[in-house]
């Protein structure tokens, strides 16, 4: 055993398997009441599939929003594929749950933010980029998607969710 519990590796696996136990949840009953997904994820991880044209677009990160289309809702043990309406074309996308960066859930002000404290600190010392990646989870702000099922056109007012940090968990 180590010398330490790596707490924020935890939780960020804990959380992604929320994720997984909600869309599994919408893939057996669908969504209900108001509930929809706002969900951004990392185009260029090696196992995200989608299609060409969505890459060229979206080369960094792509928000889809999950509401009033969707279909087939596959939900996996690794991560989730679905098919979504892009304007007129329907476009089937798979979506590791490691690849994601953000999840949200207006209609109860709930959401998550995955973030690599590798980022922050590539400057300071090149062992770091040996040592396991540390995650923050905490909500996402107010935010417009960048690509989606189908255009809301009412845009209700967006609140903004309870923090939650990993911060006073660290050494």
């Amino acid at each position: 055993m180590t010398g330490s519990i790596d707490y924020g590796k935890l939780m960020h696996k804990a959380m992604r398997g929320l994720i997984q136990e909600v869309l599994a949840g919408v893939q057996a009953d669908g969504l209900p009441g108001d509930h929809h997904f706002f969900i951004t994820f990392d185009t260029g991880h090696p196992d995200v599939e989608i299609a060409d044209w969505l890459s060229d677009r979206y080369p960094g990160d792509m928000t889809v929003v999950m509401q009033h289309f969707f279909e087939d809702l596959d939900v996996s043990d690794e991560g989730f594929a679905v098919t979504l309406n892009f304007g007129d074309s329907r476009e089937r996308l798979y979506i590791p749950y490691d690849a994601i960066k953000t999840f949200v859930d207006p209609a109860v002000e709930f959401g998550l933010r995955f973030e690599s404290q590798d980022e922050d600190d590539e400057d300071e010392d090149e062992t770091a980029h040996d040592a396991p990646e540390e995650h923050e989870v905490k909500p996402m702000p107010e935010h417009r998607p960048v690509a989606h099922a189908k255009a809301d056109e009412k845009d209700a007012p967006h609140k903004d969710a309870e923090i939650v940090s990993l911060d006073k968990f660290r050494k």
